[in-house]
């Protein structure tokens, strides 16, 4: 016998999947077709945001993300952010073992921290993702991997930030390593103020739309990280770094970079 709680229950998830009485399903959009005229609004709002707007979604970026302990952390340039990583991986154990190692995208803004230069002066080495010219791909992959797993801090990029969910999101290309941001104990992202975005609308129309995505196109994999590495599935009790890092700092460059 079903009770009237359950009738409910059920009708909330029916009518949330669009199902009809008869058991029917109407297909829907989760996002409806876009005419030409509403794509060109969101791309030209977030291609011409001033200054001002920036500022604001970086401040709704910090406070959404404080509550899933993204650590967001604005400098003005490259040389502050450099500085900044090589006091936390100086101030950080490993959690496994006493060497400290770190692995870092091969991705223009990561090259311009100059990481090898700065964590030279701490004796720790700084691996590149990107396969070497000499290697072959199967070695390739298992260095970097081999490389990453023994990292207590992986350095990477994103694509977007989505400021409404502290959301990275990270496509797949040759070189930044998905494992990079998934593995190390410690995840480190690097980006700059005009990469965050206002919500998700934006992002899947600038991964449609935009002219640079449309010439590459959506890669095969999307990853979106909205903090750290959580989990209460045992007594209810938050536990972070179950399934992957156990922290996530977030730098953003809020002056002019190439």
């Amino acid at each position: 016998m079903i009770t009237e709680n359950e009738k409910n229950f059920i009708g909330r998830v029916k009518r949330s999947l669009n199902i009809d009485r008869n058991g029917n399903k109407q297909y829907r959009h989760l996002f409806p077709p876009q005419t030409f005229e509403a794509v060109q609004s969101v791309l030209n709002r977030v291609e011409n945001r001033s200054v001002e707007q920036q500022q604001e979604l970086l401040h709704q970026l910090v406070e959404t993300g404080k509550p899933i302990d993204l650590n967001v952390i604005a400098k003005k340039d490259t040389s502050e952010v450099a500085t900044a990583i090589a006091e936390l991986v100086r101030e950080k154990e490993p959690e496994w073992g006493q060497t400290k190692q770190v692995s870092a995208w091969k991705h223009p803004l990561i090259d311009r921290l100059k990481l090898s230069n700065v964590l030279a002066l701490q004796d720790i080495p700084v691996y590149k993702t990107a396969f070497t010219n000499t290697e072959k791909e199967t070695d390739g992959r298992k260095r970097v991997r081999k490389q990453i797993i023994t990292s207590f801090v992986g350095i990477t990029s994103a694509d977007y930030c989505v400021a409404d969910s502290a959301t990275l999101v990270m496509k797949t290309q040759p070189g930044l390593a998905r494992a990079a941001s998934l593995v190390p104990t410690i995840h480190v992202a690097v980006i700059k103020i005009d990469q965050i975005i206002a919500d998700i609308k934006e992002l899947f129309t600038l991964l449609k739309r935009h002219p640079d995505s449309s010439k590459r196109g959506i890669t095969n994999c999307l990853t979106f990280i909205s903090g750290p590495s959580k989990t209460a599935d045992i007594e209810a009790v938050m536990v972070h770094g179950a399934h992957g890092p156990r922290e996530l700092h977030l730098f953003v460059i809020t002056g002019n970079e190439p």
